[in-house]
């Protein structure tokens, strides 16, 4: 098996192995440079960018369980007009051959788009992944990938402000995430990213108060690996758009699942929090794999599920 057998083209965008580091895990890239080669991955999705600075959650922002990881960053990030000026142009000199999809979050549908065509002349993007998960202020506070008028406002309007490739990332908490992905798909996306976190409450026993400082938080870590291929295959059978599946891989073999579920990529993120060169690992681990089984392509792989349903 050669290495280019893991290459994996996906929404016009061609990447050298299915591995991405999951948003939110990688900062800009320049975090991590020294501890990982970054060009030995498929790519990066970068940790969020809204139109204005956001300071975050309160601390303590993350905490751990016996099941995994809880966090509350509260998409802290210092706004668009820093990363075009700082962190785009150092992607663009020292990534090579991984490729960059930027996260974008927003208060308000238009934002999103503002966001986006405010960085599409860089060099460094590939295409985006918007996250959806967020709360839209003008709706109560309901998630923008909950409504399908305001899925479809953002999805449309982003569209619009570029010709790259737009990954729109669905919450594991919708209640028909197909139909919210062919929404989706519907208005102009490119791809689809499942999961974000679950909702979930750690508590200090000895406090009586919760481990977070905001409360509550996201769930990640290997527990949400079953759910997140599970929302894989259901979107991979919704859609013909190639799916980003993200939740609990720590593992080839996690990384095979997804792909039989339908996956062309997979974004690893707490297990890269916790050991930053497990992503590369990974890589090696899955062409290993691949050699063993006799695997020669992904595409062999790729939505094979054997279900008889």
């Amino acid at each position: 098996m050669t290495p280019s057998a893991l290459a994996v083209t996906a929404a016009g965008i061609d990447f050298q192995n299915p591995v991405l580091l999951a948003a939110g895990t990688a900062a800009y890239g320049r975090e991590l440079s020294s501890v990982i080669r970054l060009d030995a991955l498929g790519g990066l999705i970068t940790k969020a960018v809204s139109l204005e600075r956001r300071h975050g959650a309160r601390s303590p922002r993350v905490a751990e369980f016996e099941g995994g990881m809880i966090n509350a960053v509260g998409l802290a990030n210092p706004g668009v007009d820093e990363v075009r000026a700082e962190h785009l142009p150092w992607l663009a000199q020292n990534i090579r051959t991984a490729r960059v999809l930027v996260n974008v979050v927003g208060n308000r549908t238009e934002e999103f788009a503002t966001v986006v065509s405010m960085l599409d002349d860089s060099p460094a993007v590939s295409g985006y992944e918007l996250n959806v998960s967020c709360p839209n202020v003008r709706a109560g506070g309901m998630e923008f990938g909950a409504d399908n008028a305001s899925l479809t406002d953002v999805v449309t309007r982003v569209r619009t402000a570029t010709k790259k490739p737009i990954f729109v990332k669905l919450s594991p908490t919708l209640q028909d995430i197909g139909k919210s992905a062919q929404t989706a798909a519907d208005a102009g996306a490119d791809g689809i990213s499942v999961v974000n976190t679950l909702p979930g409450l750690v508590i200090d026993v000895e406090t009586r108060k919760p481990a977070l400082g905001f409360g509550t938080g996201g769930v990640s870590g290997p527990g949400l690996l079953p759910v997140g291929v599970l929302a894989t295959h259901k979107v991979s059978k919704a859609v013909r758009l190639p799916v980003i599946g993200v939740g609990g891989i720590s593992r080839a073999t996690d990384v095979v699942q997804y792909v039989i579920a339908g996956a062309s990529l997979v974004a690893v993120g707490t297990a890269a929090m916790q050991q930053p060169r497990m992503a590369e690992k990974l890589v090696d681990d899955l062409e290993k794999w691949c050699r063993r089984h006799g695997v020669s392509s992904l595409n062999e792989l790729r939505g094979s599920l054997a279900w008889d349903s």
